[in-house]
């Protein structure tokens, strides 16, 4: 059997962000916008298109800029941390 050690993961400060995006015209972009933060290991995001917004759910303050860019990228929309 193979012991995982917990540590390194509780060491770590659980954040949550909401992100506003701006440009999402479509499904399609608010899926490619989801998958792209689910991407991101430690990460747990859900968009919601008539709201313009997704909710983040990662691990450590670094991924906020990655989440961040991965939004930019993935549809060519823009994100702010609200």
């Amino acid at each position: 059997m193979t012991r995982v050690d917990p540590a390194p993961v509780a060491d770590r400060a659980l954040q949550h962000l909401e992100l506003d995006i701006g440009g999402m015209t479509c499904a399609a972009c608010a899926n490619a916008v989801e998958r792209s933060l689910n991407k991101i290991d430690g990460v747990t995001a859900n968009v919601n298109l008539a709201t313009d917004r997704a909710w983040v759910a990662g691990i450590g303050d670094a991924d906020a800029d990655q989440a961040i860019a991965a939004v930019t990228r993935a549809a060519n929309v823009e994100a702010f941390s609200s």
